[in-house]
């Protein structure tokens, strides 16, 4: 296998629910070894789209390929080939941790001695075979999500999908985990990852796609989308004062208002910054590098979605 070779492919992908257009005719690929995210607001259509590509939705229209299978016509089999970790803690309490792995693996008709080695490897792995007798609830957050990747991986998986992996962890579980997908990510594993966090995606993903109201509105690595649609800066300014549209409306400058800041997003000009800076100094509350959650305000919106 090479890089370049698609593990996932969608074409005019559309998904209906009765009336109601989730994912609208979208067409997207993912690459081999790579971390593909989908970023989005609540409802944009991101987690519809994984859930058609892991065979739980069926798509109304249009082609999924996934690991060269079609998922209409062969889900069982790509079910077989790929890992999930859900954004829900489904581990069963009433087991410890290694008969959470030992029981799932049968999923795979993993048993006996192989399920035994296989469970001893991926708990060194996530760091947790001291615990393999523990109770599920003595686990951490952190501990927890390890061990739904640990399960995830019990089939040797091609693609591993991970839907909001470290919702609800502290920074140092957090930290954890995306050390996990690295090392997953250097043995060869291909990622699709959902997140609220533009941090978690700018530091993981190799490329990503915003969604909207069912679409892609922009695609393209992290980085490469902050410096074409932001720049290198953002100036926060909290002020009233209708001379700042003004001046920035005069010089054409690319921004954003709200009803209590003006984002201002330059890009490279130290000349623009220190023009802004002696006309306004005083009213700038924020200078700071641009990053991806501008991208993501800027082009989806600032306002809370249901």
């Amino acid at each position: 296998m090479n890089n370049n070779q698609e593990m996932v492919r969608a074409n005019g992908l559309l998904k209906k629910f009765h009336n109601f257009t989730a994912v609208n005719k979208i067409n997207f690929s993912v690459h081999k070894q790579e971390c593909f995210g989908f970023l989005g607001p609540n409802g944009a259509g991101k987690t519809t789209t994984v859930r058609m590509i892991y065979c739980f939705l069926e798509p109304s229209s249009g082609e999924l390929i996934v690991l060269g299978k079609n998922v209409l016509h062969n889900p069982r089999g790509i079910k077989s080939c790929i890992g999930v970790c859900p954004q829900e803690n489904n581990l069963d309490p009433d087991l410890p941790v290694w008969d959470n792995l030992r029981v799932f693996a049968r999923y795979f008709d993993i048993v006996g001695k192989e399920a035994e080695i296989r469970c001893e490897e991926l708990l060194h792995f996530v760091g947790l075979y001291a615990k393999k007798n523990s109770n599920v609830e003595e686990l951490s957050g952190g501990m927890k999500r390890r061990l739904i990747i640990a399960r995830s991986l019990l089939n040797k998986p091609d693609l591993l999908i991970m839907d909001e992996p470290t919702t609800g962890l502290d920074p140092q579980g957090k930290h954890q985990v995306w050390e996990t997908i690295m090392q997953l990510k250097d043995q060869g594993t291909t990622f699709i990852l959902t997140t609220h966090y533009m941090d978690e995606a700018a530091h993981l993903c190799d490329r990503i796609v915003i969604m909207d109201k069912g679409e892609i509105i922009m695609e393209g690595k992290p980085r490469e989308l902050v410096e074409k649609n932001i720049g290198t800066n953002v100036l926060e300014i909290y002020s009233a004062n209708k001379e700042i549209e003004n001046y920035i409306k005069s010089k054409n400058l690319n921004y954003e208002k709200t009803k209590t800041h003006y984002y201002i997003y330059i890009k490279g000009g130290e000349k623009e910054l220190a023009e802004i800076s002696n006309k306004f100094g005083s009213e700038i509350s924020t200078l700071r590098m641009a990053n991806l959650e501008d991208v993501f305000l800027k082009s989806t919106g600032r306002e809370l979605r249901e």
